[in-house]
C-alpha cells in the first residue's frame, strides 16, 4: 500500500475514537433527558450511525484496491468514500444545531455534497477493483 495512503487509514482508525465518544453522547441524551427535540436525536442517531459504517466501508475500500493491485490514481477514490464519512456524518450534525429546530438548516447540503462522493468513489472503486481483477485473468 502507499505510505500517504497507509498514514490515511491509521489517522482513519484514530477516528473511531471520535464516533465512540459520539455514542456515549447519543447515550448521556437517551438516560439523562438531555434537551434535545425528536429532529435533532433521529439526526444525531443517523450521523452516529453513517459515520461508523462509511468508516469501515472507506477502510474496507482501502484495503481492497490495494490488495488487488488496482493502480495507483484509481486506489485515491478510496480516501473519497472515507471523506464521504465526514461529510454524510456533519450534515446530519450540523444542520440541526441550535435551540428546538424544526427543520434542518443549510449544512444539509453537505449531507447531499457526501452522497455524491461516495456514489463517485464507490463506483471507481468498483470499477477499478473489476478490471484489476479482469487483467488478471489473462
Amino acid at each position: 500500500m502507499d505510505p500517504i495512503l497507509t498514514i490515511v487509514a491509521g489517522a482513519t482508525i484514530l477516528t473511531v475514537i471520535g464516533i465512540m465518544s459520539g455514542g456515549a453522547f447519543l447515550l448521556r441524551i437517551a438516560t439523562r433527558g438531555l434537551p434535545f427535540n425528536g429532529l435533532q436525536k433521529t439526526f444525531f442517531r443517523a450521523g452516529h450511525a453513517h459515520a461508523g459504517v462509511l468508516v469501515i466501508l472507506g477502510l474496507v475500500s482501502l484495503l481492497l484496491v490495494s490488495a488487488v493491485g488496482v493502480p495507483m490514481p484509481w486506489q485515491w477514490a478510496s480516501v473519497g468514500v472515507l471523506a464521504s464519512a465526514l461529510l454524510i456524518p456533519g450534515g446530519f450534525f450540523l444542520s440541526v444545531l441550535g435551540r428546538d429546530p424544526q427543520r434542518p438548516g443549510r449544512a444539509i447540503a453537505l449531507l447531499w455534497a457526501g452522497v455524491v462522493v461516495l456514489a463517485a468513489s464507490l463506483l471507481a472503486v468498483g470499477i477499478g477493483v473489476i478490471v484489476a481483477g479482469a487483467s488478471a485473468l489473462g
